[in-house]
């Protein structure tokens, strides 16, 4: 039996997860089936003016963008399958419909195992050339928080280790409101900050969420849609 990565991640503090939060995080490779999130950005993007055309340069690399709004309506779809590399992942590509230019953000979290205990990596962008280590925690309340941390490039043969002067950390949170809309929604907070620029990339919002069969029913653990494969996989870690 495949078990969610972040199940695999969390270990027994899964339990501990609001049961929405236990529903969102399950898919696992081989269900045959894939979630589909939409909603509505609160803000998203960058706040910085004079920081938004250093962005503009990697805005085809599909992770960071310069752009900025409020009442954003995204799309995000989630597909849990195997990685090239027999890797356990999960890819998640999301579409924000800024007025008049839609920005794809995407990126793939696989479990690999380090001293015997599993761990998340997250490579992020088309050609997945930035990967972070991604820990994980339950509050009391259930939510679910994650920080990306050790970020690395991947340039060529080139492997280079950001030093902490230089990296920037993700800071995350997601929860179920059962307050939110007529009966409840996901919300999420994330916020990207480097320690001698300051926040770089925030979003926040909330969505609502279901799950939806693959066409032609395939439950191939291997499967993964087409237009939401990256142009490059990344095994190195």
């Amino acid at each position: 039996m495949n078990v969610p990565i972040y199940q695999q991640a969390l270990g027994a503090d899964y339990g501990r997860l609001q049961p929405e939060l236990q529903e969102y995080f399950a898919l696992a490779p081989g269900s045959g089936r894939y979630g589909v999130g939409e909603g509505i950005f609160d803000v998203v993007g960058c706040r910085q003016d004079w920081l938004r055309p250093l962005l503009r340069l990697t805005g085809s690399e599909e992770a960071f963008f310069p752009e900025y709004g409020e009442g954003i309506p995204f799309r995000i779809e989630n597909h849990a399958h195997q990685d090239p590399f027999g890797r356990s992942s999960l890819t998640a590509r999301r579409e924000i419909r800024f007025p008049g230019r839609k920005r794809i953000f995407q990126d793939t979290t696989s479990v690999t195992r380090r001293a015997g205990a599993p761990q998340l990596v997250d490579y992020v962008g088309r050609l997945r050339r930035l990967v972070t280590d991604l820990n994980l925690s339950v509050t009391p309340e259930g939510r679910l928080r994650g920080v990306s941390e050790s970020s690395r490039l991947f340039l060529g043969p080139l492997r280079i280790p950001l030093p902490a002067a230089l990296d920037a950390k993700a800071y995350a949170e997601q929860w179920w409101d059962p307050a939110e809309g007529s009966s409840g929604k996901h919300r999420i907070q994330v916020k990207v900050i480097q320690p001698q620029i300051g926040l770089v990339l925030v979003y926040a919002g909330s969505f609502d969420y279901r799950l939806r069969p693959y066409t032609g029913g395939s439950s191939a653990q291997s499967f993964l849609p087409r237009y939401a494969q990256p142009d490059r996989w990344e095994n190195r870690v």
